[in-house]
């Protein structure tokens, strides 16, 4: 199976598909741990919720205790903690400079559709100017609804100026998979991601489900 030849566009979720944002989200985490005297949260452990945000962070690290905290000032600290150190320990993936230069090359317009909040979205992507020329840029609170909900990836192709059905969709949770495929795009699982269990990635109803970006560049060949 391949690609449809007429790809116009691809959208890209952020966290765990363009970013390794994990170890500053982590550290968020761990920040307010340490403050509340609780047990910090390793790597192996919050690497697979760090696509969850705040909230799913928050709930791995309290634990049973987070009922007795105000959620809403919690969550609050930790998005000012990460947003104050928010590319201290992020990298790009990857292949993923690579695939995006040769999308530039066949004139296959990018973007960025992302449940991360647009303020934080905004502040963390000029710290890496590879990704200037992004297109589309949708945070979670861009509009009304947010992924798996597909109207953010719809309104992504409107501003583009692209068909859906001719436009790909790369993410690595099922939220991804479920909000390009309501959108009728061509979707694809980013294993590299935050998956804890590859093999559930084979009840998400992807198209394709790929190793790294650069296989991805491989099915738009």
């Amino acid at each position: 199976m391949s690609l449809p030849s007429a790809t116009q566009a691809v959208l890209f979720d952020l966290d765990g598909t363009l970013l390794d944002t994990a170890n500053d989200l982590g550290a968020a985490l761990n920040h307010l741990l340490l403050q509340n005297n609780l047990p910090l949260v390793e790597r192996s452990a919050y690497r697979p919720v760090a696509s969850d945000g705040a909230k799913g962070l928050l709930e791995l690290g309290f634990k049973d205790k987070l009922s007795a905290f105000n959620f809403q000032e919690l969550r609050q600290q930790f998005l000012s903690y990460y947003e104050n150190n928010i590319a201290t320990h992020t990298s790009i993936y990857s292949g993923v400079i690579e695939l995006i230069e040769y999308l530039k090359q066949h004139n296959i317009t990018w973007g960025i559709v992302t449940n991360k909040p647009e303020d934080l979205t905004l502040k963390l992507l000029p710290n890496f100017p590879e990704f200037n020329d992004c297109q589309v840029i949708i945070g979670g609170d861009t509009l009304a609804k947010r992924k798996p909900d597909p109207e953010p990836l719809l309104h992504a192709c409107k501003e583009m100026n692209v068909d859906p059905k001719h436009t790909l969709y790369v993410g690595d949770a099922p939220r991804d998979i479920e909000a390009g495929n309501a959108a009728n795009m061509t979707t694809v699982i980013a294993q590299w991601g935050y998956i804890n269990n590859l093999s559930d990635c084979n009840n998400w109803l992807s198209d394709f489900s790929c190793k790294s970006p650069l296989e991805i560049k491989a099915l738009i060949k």
